[in-house]
């Protein structure tokens, strides 16, 4: 396809103008979802860099992933897109791609090295028939356990290294007449919840198989059942007024002591670092896993819409050049929660949690690709409907959860 070809040369080509040769006639609009307090702080680092660097960042925020890309997809199909737009790591630039409405930024990829700086699937991430598409800025772990240290003091509980402990640490919070598991009962949620039990219960290679393989036979055997077992047993831990609670709002739950634990990506700790908190005194966090640690790895990518106007074109190429610069990465995952996409950043100076992180992200058996890394969006929205219904529905049995999963997984999306 010639067209892409040409972009990556032009892109090659630009990057190496000077930064001083930018002016701040150099705007990009930029859609994001990042409006909680933590991630307001960190997408500041953002516009920050890229300001120092010659550049003028427009800041559309849109609260909730799902309006902000139905917003900036729509806009871009509809002829009036903005200069970025974030998305999550994954599969959701797909048909952006297939409808040749996004730029390749192939020569930002070859011109910082991005096939020995990043992991590969992230790499893989972002690439469509042997071009890339897509600025990976940043790697989260979605299965992490938060902890109230005060709370669990309170309670009498220790904080849980395995699935046995966390039940008996919940059941001793739950005593002490506090909210042992604080949830945003949203859709999405709900999902991040199961993909926590499932990757936490069943391994990497349950996780792939569900949702990369779409293995039934699997999801009909006796070794998953203890799955949707174990994330309905959750249930009876979260307080009534967690149906519509934003995810930042159950975080500062356990921030004000207020509740025990949450289940959540470590954007919370972003959270807890907005409010002055340190892991390993005023919070913890750990990952459980019955078979060793299996890292559920997820992330944000901002893609670029094609655009007529030169300078618009020259302000999504600053702004990608910015977004993997090892500066911008650091200072940006130590505002966010999450770690740095590339491996050649020094990570000694961030917190407790994001060490840990830096060290699973090496190892090829503790590396769990997200689901938006492994199946399309319909299914993934098809499977979390049945996830939100079996939650909501004290009536629906496991079994009749699982033949409807099976169901689902084998159909084509």
């Amino acid at each position: 396809m010639p067209h892409r070809r040409l972009t990556g040369l032009t892109v090659a080509a630009l990057l190496a103008v000077a930064p001083h040769a930018y002016s701040q006639e150099l705007r990009a609009e930029v859609i994001h979802w990042w409006t909680s307090g933590g991630e307001s702080a960190a997408v500041k680092v953002f516009a920050d860099q890229f300001g120092a660097a010659g550049g003028t960042w427009v800041d559309t925020a849109i609260a909730g992933g799902a309006n902000a890309r139905t917003a900036a997809i729509n806009r871009t199909v509809g002829g009036s897109p903005p200069t970025a737009m974030q998305l999550n790591t994954g599969k959701q630039f797909d048909d952006l791609v297939e409808n040749n409405l996004l730029v390749s930024v192939d020569g930002q990829a070859a011109a910082q090295n991005w096939k020995d700086v990043l992991p590969p699937a992230f790499l893989q991430a972002v690439t469509r028939d042997g071009h890339q598409y897509a600025v990976p800025v940043n790697i989260h772990g979605q299965n992490w356990l938060f902890h109230s240290t005060a709370v669990l003091a309170k309670a009498g509980a220790q904080p849980p290294n395995n699935w046995d402990e966390l039940f008996a640490a919940l059941d001793k919070v739950k005593a002490a007449g506090l909210i042992p598991l604080a949830f945003s009962g949203q859709k999405n949620w709900e999902r991040n919840l199961f993909n926590n039990v499932m990757v936490g219960r069943g391994g990497r290679d349950v996780f792939v198989a569900f949702w990369g393989k779409r293995d039934t036979a699997m999801v009909k055997g006796p070794e998953f059942r203890k799955i949707p077992e174990t994330f309905k047993r959750l249930r009876n831990y979260v307080d009534a007024g967690s149906p519509g609670r934003n995810w930042n709002d159950a975080t500062s739950m356990v921030i004000q002591g207020k509740a025990g634990m949450q289940f959540m990506g470590d954007w919370a700790k972003g959270e807890f670092t907005a409010a002055g908190l340190t892991p390993g005194k005023e919070y913890g966090c750990n990952v459980l896993g019955d078979r060793g640690i299996a890292y559920g790895m997820g992330g944000d990518v901002f893609v670029f819409p094609k655009l007529k106007d030169a300078n618009q074109t020259k302000a999504q190429l600053l702004l990608a050049r910015v977004l993997l610069e090892p500066d911008t990465q650091l200072k940006f995952a130590q505002k966010k929660g999450s770690i740095p996409v590339r491996l050649d950043v020094d990570a000694s100076s961030l917190d407790a949690c994001a060490r840990k992180a830096a060290g699973w992200i090496r190892e090829a058996s503790a590396q769990v690709p997200a689901n938006e890394m492994l199946s399309p969006p319909a299914l993934t929205g098809a499977i979390e409907d049945l996830i939100s219904q079996y939650w909501n529905d004290t009536n629906m049995s496991a079994d009749t959860f699982i033949t409807r999963v099976a169901n689902t997984l084998s159909q084509q999306f």
